[in-house]
Parts: structure tokens; C-alpha cells; sequence
């Protein structure tokens, strides 16, 4: 198993990655501050969010994959799950970054 970085860290990094850049980022709800998992929204400009998190390959490594996705003719069905997300997990961060090519900061 490899180390992880406290989640508060790489949240905080993230964030401030993102405005160095000229985007914008918050918290949409903070999660336990040493081992919470992180799901990162990525949007451009308000629109397209793609929903990104951690999860562990066949050799155990943790790596970034796209989980949910804004469907163009509902967007609120995403911001939903998101809040479903969040009440089945008091420890999950939930961060949003609005930037053009956002993946960038998870690859």
C-alpha cells in the first residue's frame, strides 16, 4: 500500500493549484480531515462537470477515474447523486474546480 497525502493537504493544493491558474475551486463539503475520500468535480466554465475519485487498480494503486458525468439534459440529476454521495459518507470531501482542462491536476 502506498502513503497517502491527508486528504485536508491534497484538498488544500488542489485548490490553491486551481486559482493560481485562474479558476475558481470550493468546498461543496468537507470530509475527514486525514483519511477521507476525495471526489473531485471538474467543470469549464460552470458546465460539462465530470465527477473524478481514487479508486484502487488490480496491483492496488490508487488512481484518479471518471465516475459520474453532467448529462446535458438534466444537469441537477448530478448535483443530486452528489448529495447522495455525501449523506451516505460523513468522511467523503466533495471539491469543486471550475477551470478549463482541469484533469490536468489529477494525471
Amino acid at each position: 500500500m502506498e502513503p497517502r497525502l491527508p486528504a485536508h493537504l491534497e484538498v488544500g493544493a488542489l485548490i490553491r493549484l486551481a486559482n493560481a491558474e485562474g479558476g475558481f475551486a470550493s468546498v461543496l463539503q468537507k470530509g475527514e480531515p486525514d483519511a477521507g475520500t476525495i471526489l473531485l468535480v471538474l467543470t469549464e466554465r460552470g458546465g460539462n462537470a465530470r465527477v473524478f475519485e481514487r479508486m484502487p487498480d488490480l496491483e492496488g494503486a490508487r488512481s484518479w477515474r471518471q465516475s459520474n458525468a453532467e448529462m446535458p439534459d438534466n444537469k441537477q440529476e448530478l448535483y443530486d447523486w452528489l448529495d447522495r454521495r455525501g449523506a451516505q459518507d460523513p468522511d467523503l470531501w466533495i471539491v469543486e474546480l471550475d477551470i478549463a482542462d482541469g484533469e490536468r491536476f489529477i494525471r
